[in-house]
Protein backbone atom coordinates (compact mmCIF):
# COMPACT_ATOMS: atom_id res chain seq x y z
CA UNK A 1 0.00 0.00 0.00
CA UNK A 2 1.44 3.39 -1.04
CA UNK A 3 1.14 5.71 1.92
CA UNK A 4 2.71 8.74 0.31
CA UNK A 5 0.47 11.79 0.42
CA UNK A 6 0.62 14.11 -2.58
CA UNK A 7 -1.16 17.23 -1.43
CA UNK A 8 -0.95 18.67 -4.93
CA UNK A 9 -3.11 15.93 -6.43
CA UNK A 10 -6.09 15.80 -4.14
CA UNK A 11 -9.26 14.00 -4.99
CA UNK A 12 -11.74 16.14 -6.86
CA UNK A 13 -14.29 17.88 -4.71
CA UNK A 14 -17.41 19.57 -5.94
CA UNK A 15 -18.72 21.91 -3.22
CA UNK A 16 -22.45 22.24 -3.03
CA UNK A 17 -24.34 25.07 -1.49
CA UNK A 18 -25.09 24.35 2.13
CA UNK A 19 -28.65 23.03 2.46
CA UNK A 20 -31.11 25.96 2.68
CA UNK A 21 -31.93 25.66 6.40
CA UNK A 22 -28.25 25.19 7.21
CA UNK A 23 -27.46 28.49 5.50
CA UNK A 24 -29.63 30.17 8.14
CA UNK A 25 -28.25 28.15 11.06
CA UNK A 26 -27.79 30.40 14.15
CA UNK A 27 -24.10 31.25 14.24
CA UNK A 28 -22.14 30.81 17.42
CA UNK A 29 -18.72 32.47 17.36
CA UNK A 30 -16.78 29.30 17.99
CA UNK A 31 -13.17 28.25 17.49
CA UNK A 32 -12.90 25.91 14.50
CA UNK A 33 -16.57 26.18 13.52
CA UNK A 34 -17.40 24.68 10.14
CA UNK A 35 -19.90 27.19 8.73
CA UNK A 36 -17.65 27.98 5.76
CA UNK A 37 -16.66 24.35 5.16
CA UNK A 38 -20.20 22.95 5.18
CA UNK A 39 -20.70 23.41 1.39
CA UNK A 40 -17.60 21.26 0.76
CA UNK A 41 -18.71 18.68 3.30
CA UNK A 42 -22.17 18.61 1.69
CA UNK A 43 -20.48 17.84 -1.63
CA UNK A 44 -18.50 14.99 -0.05
CA UNK A 45 -21.45 13.58 1.88
CA UNK A 46 -23.60 13.58 -1.27
CA UNK A 47 -21.12 11.19 -2.91
CA UNK A 48 -21.22 8.70 -0.04
CA UNK A 49 -23.91 6.11 0.65
CA UNK A 50 -25.02 6.28 4.27
CA UNK A 51 -28.16 6.61 6.31
CA UNK A 52 -27.12 6.86 9.99
CA UNK A 53 -24.34 9.26 10.95
CA UNK A 54 -22.40 10.28 14.04
CA UNK A 55 -20.94 13.77 14.54
CA UNK A 56 -18.65 12.95 17.46
CA UNK A 57 -17.30 16.50 18.08
CA UNK A 58 -20.38 18.55 17.23
CA UNK A 59 -19.14 21.97 18.45
CA UNK A 60 -21.33 24.67 16.92
CA UNK A 61 -23.68 21.91 15.71
CA UNK A 62 -23.77 23.11 12.10
CA UNK A 63 -22.49 19.86 10.53
CA UNK A 64 -24.90 17.66 12.52
CA UNK A 65 -27.66 20.06 11.51
CA UNK A 66 -26.66 19.84 7.82
CA UNK A 67 -26.75 16.03 8.05
CA UNK A 68 -30.20 16.28 9.59
CA UNK A 69 -31.35 18.50 6.74
CA UNK A 70 -29.96 15.93 4.28
CA UNK A 71 -32.46 13.47 5.77
CA UNK A 72 -30.00 11.36 7.74
CA UNK A 73 -30.53 9.89 11.19
CA UNK A 74 -28.02 11.84 13.27
CA UNK A 75 -26.31 11.30 16.60
CA UNK A 76 -24.43 14.41 17.74
CA UNK A 77 -21.99 14.41 20.64
CA UNK A 78 -19.69 16.87 22.35
CA UNK A 79 -17.72 16.57 25.55
CA UNK A 80 -18.83 20.05 26.66
CA UNK A 81 -22.34 20.75 27.92
CA UNK A 82 -23.19 23.96 26.10
CA UNK A 83 -22.55 22.64 22.55
CA UNK A 84 -24.55 19.52 23.45
CA UNK A 85 -27.42 21.70 24.67
CA UNK A 86 -27.41 23.72 21.44
CA UNK A 87 -27.46 20.49 19.41
CA UNK A 88 -30.29 19.06 21.51
CA UNK A 89 -32.31 22.25 20.91
CA UNK A 90 -32.10 22.13 17.10
CA UNK A 91 -30.87 18.66 16.05
CA UNK A 92 -32.64 16.28 18.45
CA UNK A 93 -35.65 18.54 18.95
CA UNK A 94 -37.95 18.40 15.94
CA UNK A 95 -40.99 20.47 16.87
CA UNK A 96 -40.85 22.23 20.26
CA UNK A 97 -40.54 26.04 20.20
CA UNK A 98 -40.43 28.84 22.73
CA UNK A 99 -43.59 30.90 22.18
CA UNK A 100 -44.32 34.48 23.24
CA UNK A 101 -45.61 33.43 26.65
CA UNK A 102 -42.49 31.35 27.32
CA UNK A 103 -40.23 34.29 26.44
CA UNK A 104 -42.26 36.69 28.61
CA UNK A 105 -41.89 34.20 31.46
CA UNK A 106 -38.12 33.98 30.96
CA UNK A 107 -37.87 37.79 30.89
CA UNK A 108 -39.99 38.22 34.03
CA UNK A 109 -38.53 39.25 37.43
CA UNK A 110 -36.24 36.94 39.35
CA UNK A 111 -38.41 34.24 40.91
CA UNK A 112 -36.19 33.17 43.80
CA UNK A 113 -33.75 36.07 44.23
CA UNK A 114 -30.68 34.17 43.10
CA UNK A 115 -27.63 36.31 42.30
CA UNK A 116 -24.74 33.91 41.75
CA UNK A 117 -23.77 35.38 38.37
CA UNK A 118 -24.10 38.98 39.59
CA UNK A 119 -21.89 38.28 42.63
CA UNK A 120 -19.32 36.07 40.93
CA UNK A 121 -18.75 38.05 37.74
CA UNK A 122 -19.24 41.61 39.01
CA UNK A 123 -17.04 43.88 36.89
CA UNK A 124 -16.27 41.12 34.37
CA UNK A 125 -17.56 40.61 30.82
CA UNK A 126 -20.99 42.29 31.02
CA UNK A 127 -22.74 45.19 32.80
CA UNK A 128 -24.55 44.40 36.05
CA UNK A 129 -27.99 44.51 34.38
CA UNK A 130 -26.91 41.72 32.02
CA UNK A 131 -25.75 39.56 34.93
CA UNK A 132 -29.04 40.25 36.71
CA UNK A 133 -30.95 39.19 33.60
CA UNK A 134 -29.06 35.87 33.41
CA UNK A 135 -29.73 35.15 37.10
CA UNK A 136 -33.41 35.97 36.64
CA UNK A 137 -33.77 33.87 33.49
CA UNK A 138 -32.14 30.91 35.22
CA UNK A 139 -34.64 31.24 38.10
CA UNK A 140 -37.27 30.14 35.54
CA UNK A 141 -35.37 27.74 33.30
CA UNK A 142 -35.63 24.60 35.43
CA UNK A 143 -39.43 24.89 35.44
CA UNK A 144 -39.60 24.45 31.66
CA UNK A 145 -40.14 21.14 29.80
CA UNK A 146 -36.97 19.54 28.41
CA UNK A 147 -36.66 20.94 24.87
CA UNK A 148 -37.93 24.39 25.91
CA UNK A 149 -35.29 24.36 28.61
CA UNK A 150 -32.66 23.46 26.00
CA UNK A 151 -33.82 26.27 23.72
CA UNK A 152 -33.72 28.78 26.59
CA UNK A 153 -30.20 27.77 27.67
CA UNK A 154 -29.00 27.70 24.06
CA UNK A 155 -30.42 31.21 23.56
CA UNK A 156 -28.64 32.51 26.68
CA UNK A 157 -25.33 31.02 25.49
CA UNK A 158 -25.83 32.36 21.97
CA UNK A 159 -26.62 35.85 23.31
CA UNK A 160 -23.61 35.86 25.65
CA UNK A 161 -21.25 34.68 22.89
CA UNK A 162 -22.57 37.29 20.48
CA UNK A 163 -22.00 40.09 22.99
CA UNK A 164 -18.55 39.03 24.19
CA UNK A 165 -15.70 40.49 22.04
CA UNK A 166 -14.41 37.72 19.71
CA UNK A 167 -16.79 35.33 21.46
CA UNK A 168 -14.14 34.10 23.92
CA UNK A 169 -13.90 34.62 27.67
CA UNK A 170 -10.14 34.92 28.01
CA UNK A 171 -10.52 38.70 28.08
CA UNK A 172 -12.64 40.76 30.43
CA UNK A 173 -12.51 44.25 28.93
CA UNK A 174 -13.33 46.09 25.70
CA UNK A 175 -9.87 45.97 24.13
CA UNK A 176 -11.37 44.41 21.00
CA UNK A 177 -14.24 46.88 20.69
CA UNK A 178 -14.85 47.06 16.95
CA UNK A 179 -18.04 49.07 17.23
CA UNK A 180 -20.33 46.11 16.72
CA UNK A 181 -23.92 46.68 17.79
CA UNK A 182 -23.96 43.50 19.88
CA UNK A 183 -21.27 44.83 22.25
CA UNK A 184 -23.67 47.46 23.57
CA UNK A 185 -27.01 45.71 23.16
CA UNK A 186 -28.59 44.49 26.43
CA UNK A 187 -28.32 40.72 26.82
CA UNK A 188 -32.09 40.37 27.27
CA UNK A 189 -32.54 41.90 23.79
CA UNK A 190 -29.89 39.60 22.29
CA UNK A 191 -31.60 36.70 24.08
CA UNK A 192 -34.92 37.45 22.36
CA UNK A 193 -33.14 37.59 19.00
CA UNK A 194 -31.41 34.29 19.73
CA UNK A 195 -34.74 32.66 20.61
CA UNK A 196 -36.12 33.83 17.26
CA UNK A 197 -33.09 32.40 15.40
CA UNK A 198 -33.26 29.06 17.24
CA UNK A 199 -37.02 28.73 16.78
CA UNK A 200 -36.56 29.19 13.04
CA UNK A 201 -33.96 26.40 13.02
CA UNK A 202 -36.27 23.78 14.57
CA UNK A 203 -37.68 21.26 12.11
CA UNK A 204 -38.52 17.57 11.95
CA UNK A 205 -36.74 15.39 9.37
CA UNK A 206 -38.77 12.34 10.40
CA UNK A 207 -35.79 10.59 11.97
CA UNK A 208 -34.93 9.66 15.55
CA UNK A 209 -32.02 12.06 16.04
CA UNK A 210 -30.14 12.01 19.33
CA UNK A 211 -27.55 14.05 21.21
CA UNK A 212 -25.11 12.96 23.90
CA UNK A 213 -22.48 14.70 26.00
CA UNK A 214 -19.29 12.76 26.62
CA UNK A 215 -15.88 11.56 25.48
CA UNK A 216 -15.83 10.51 21.81
CA UNK A 217 -13.63 7.55 22.74
CA UNK A 218 -16.37 6.18 25.01
CA UNK A 219 -19.14 6.23 22.37
CA UNK A 220 -20.63 2.95 21.18
CA UNK A 221 -19.22 2.53 17.64
CA UNK A 222 -21.90 0.15 16.40
CA UNK A 223 -24.63 1.07 13.95
CA UNK A 224 -23.12 4.07 12.15
CA UNK A 225 -22.72 4.01 8.37
CA UNK A 226 -20.64 7.20 8.56
CA UNK A 227 -18.80 8.96 11.37
CA UNK A 228 -17.66 12.57 11.12
CA UNK A 229 -14.78 13.75 13.28
CA UNK A 230 -13.82 17.37 13.84
CA UNK A 231 -11.60 17.07 16.91
CA UNK A 232 -9.78 20.02 18.47
CA UNK A 233 -6.77 20.88 16.32
CA UNK A 234 -3.66 20.66 18.50
CA UNK A 235 -1.41 23.55 17.33
CA UNK A 236 2.42 23.34 17.37
CA UNK A 237 2.42 25.85 20.23
CA UNK A 238 -0.24 26.56 22.84
CA UNK A 239 -3.19 24.16 23.09
CA UNK A 240 -6.79 23.79 21.95
CA UNK A 241 -8.37 23.99 25.36
CA UNK A 242 -11.98 24.99 24.80
CA UNK A 243 -12.71 25.27 28.53
CA UNK A 244 -10.14 28.08 28.83
CA UNK A 245 -11.88 30.03 26.06
CA UNK A 246 -15.54 29.18 26.67
CA UNK A 247 -15.69 28.57 30.43
CA UNK A 248 -18.42 31.19 30.90
CA UNK A 249 -20.71 29.50 28.36
CA UNK A 250 -20.01 26.06 29.84
CA UNK A 251 -20.83 27.37 33.32
CA UNK A 252 -23.89 29.25 32.11
CA UNK A 253 -25.30 26.10 30.50
CA UNK A 254 -25.57 24.43 33.94
CA UNK A 255 -25.60 27.57 36.15
CA UNK A 256 -22.12 26.46 37.33
CA UNK A 257 -23.68 23.53 39.24
CA UNK A 258 -21.08 20.82 39.78
CA UNK A 259 -18.28 23.01 38.39
CA UNK A 260 -15.38 24.47 40.36
CA UNK A 261 -14.44 28.07 39.64
CA UNK A 262 -10.72 28.85 39.94
CA UNK A 263 -11.15 31.88 42.17
CA UNK A 264 -7.53 32.96 41.83
CA UNK A 265 -7.90 33.56 38.08
CA UNK A 266 -8.77 37.01 36.73
CA UNK A 267 -11.34 35.51 34.37
CA UNK A 268 -13.00 33.27 37.01
CA UNK A 269 -12.58 30.28 34.74
CA UNK A 270 -13.54 26.76 35.68
CA UNK A 271 -11.18 23.83 36.01
CA UNK A 272 -10.05 22.19 32.79
CA UNK A 273 -11.61 18.95 31.68
CA UNK A 274 -8.92 16.87 30.03
CA UNK A 275 -9.32 15.60 26.51
CA UNK A 276 -6.38 13.94 24.74
CA UNK A 277 -7.34 15.62 21.46
CA UNK A 278 -6.34 19.10 22.68
CA UNK A 279 -2.63 18.48 23.26
CA UNK A 280 0.18 17.58 20.86
CA UNK A 281 1.66 15.09 23.33
CA UNK A 282 -1.52 12.98 23.44
CA UNK A 283 -3.39 13.51 20.17
CA UNK A 284 -1.48 10.94 18.08
CA UNK A 285 -2.57 8.06 20.26
CA UNK A 286 -6.09 9.49 20.59
CA UNK A 287 -6.57 9.72 16.80
CA UNK A 288 -5.24 6.18 16.29
CA UNK A 289 -7.60 4.86 18.98
CA UNK A 290 -10.51 6.78 17.46
CA UNK A 291 -9.88 5.45 13.95
CA UNK A 292 -9.60 1.88 15.25
CA UNK A 293 -12.75 2.19 17.36
CA UNK A 294 -14.84 3.32 14.37
CA UNK A 295 -13.02 1.25 11.72
CA UNK A 296 -16.27 -0.41 10.57
CA UNK A 297 -17.81 2.92 9.49
CA UNK A 298 -16.90 5.32 6.70
CA UNK A 299 -14.73 7.92 8.43
CA UNK A 300 -14.76 11.60 7.41
CA UNK A 301 -12.20 13.70 9.27
CA UNK A 302 -11.80 17.49 9.20
CA UNK A 303 -8.25 18.54 9.94
CA UNK A 304 -6.13 21.68 9.75
CA UNK A 305 -2.75 22.17 8.11
CA UNK A 306 -1.73 24.08 11.25
CA UNK A 307 -1.99 21.05 13.52
CA UNK A 308 0.10 18.36 15.16
CA UNK A 309 0.54 15.67 13.87
CA UNK A 310 0.96 16.61 10.22
CA UNK A 311 -1.13 15.46 7.29
CA UNK A 312 1.15 12.55 6.30
CA UNK A 313 0.97 11.09 9.80
CA UNK A 314 -2.81 11.42 9.95
CA UNK A 315 -3.08 9.80 6.52
CA UNK A 316 -0.97 6.84 7.62
CA UNK A 317 -2.98 6.39 10.83
CA UNK A 318 -6.23 6.35 8.90
CA UNK A 319 -4.83 4.11 6.17
CA UNK A 320 -3.88 1.59 8.87
CA UNK A 321 -7.62 1.04 9.44
CA UNK A 322 -9.23 1.84 6.07
CA UNK A 323 -8.47 0.39 2.64
CA UNK A 324 -9.10 3.59 0.66
CA UNK A 325 -8.28 7.07 1.91
CA UNK A 326 -9.00 10.21 -0.10
CA UNK A 327 -7.82 13.68 0.88
CA UNK A 328 -9.49 16.92 -0.12
CA UNK A 329 -7.81 20.29 0.44
CA UNK A 330 -9.79 23.47 1.00
CA UNK A 331 -8.08 26.84 1.42
CA UNK A 332 -9.63 28.24 4.56
CA UNK A 333 -9.51 31.35 6.66
CA UNK A 334 -10.75 31.17 10.20
CA UNK A 335 -12.80 34.08 11.48
CA UNK A 336 -11.41 33.24 14.91
CA UNK A 337 -7.79 34.02 15.70
CA UNK A 338 -5.57 35.31 18.45
CA UNK A 339 -5.55 38.67 16.71
CA UNK A 340 -6.38 40.19 13.34
CA UNK A 341 -2.97 39.50 11.77
CA UNK A 342 -2.46 36.00 13.16
CA UNK A 343 -0.86 33.86 10.43
CA UNK A 344 -2.61 30.72 11.64
CA UNK A 345 -5.95 32.19 10.57
CA UNK A 346 -5.04 31.30 6.95
CA UNK A 347 -4.73 27.54 6.61
CA UNK A 348 -5.64 24.58 4.47
CA UNK A 349 -8.54 22.54 5.73
CA UNK A 350 -8.03 18.86 4.94
CA UNK A 351 -10.95 16.50 4.71
CA UNK A 352 -9.90 12.86 4.91
CA UNK A 353 -12.38 10.23 3.76
CA UNK A 354 -11.58 6.65 4.79
CA UNK A 355 -13.60 3.79 3.30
Amino acid sequence: MDLSLDLGADSAIVPLEAPPRTQRYPRLRYMGSKYRVVPHLAGIFSDLRFDRALDAFSGSGVVAYALKEMGKEVVANDFLTFPSTVARAVVENGSTLLDRHDVEYLLSPNEDGRDFIARTFAGLYFPSEDHAFLDAAWSHVDRLPAYQRDLAIAAMCLAAARKQPRGVFTITDFRYDDGRRNLRTPLRELFVEAVRDLNRAVFDNGRDNRVSCGDALSLDPDGFDLVYFDPPYAPPRDDSDYIKRYHFLEGLSVYWRGLKIMEETATKKIEKRFTPFAYKRTIRHALAELFHRFRNSTIVLSYSSNSVPGQQEVYEALAAEKEHVDVHTIPHRYSFGTHAAAQRRVVDEYIFVGR
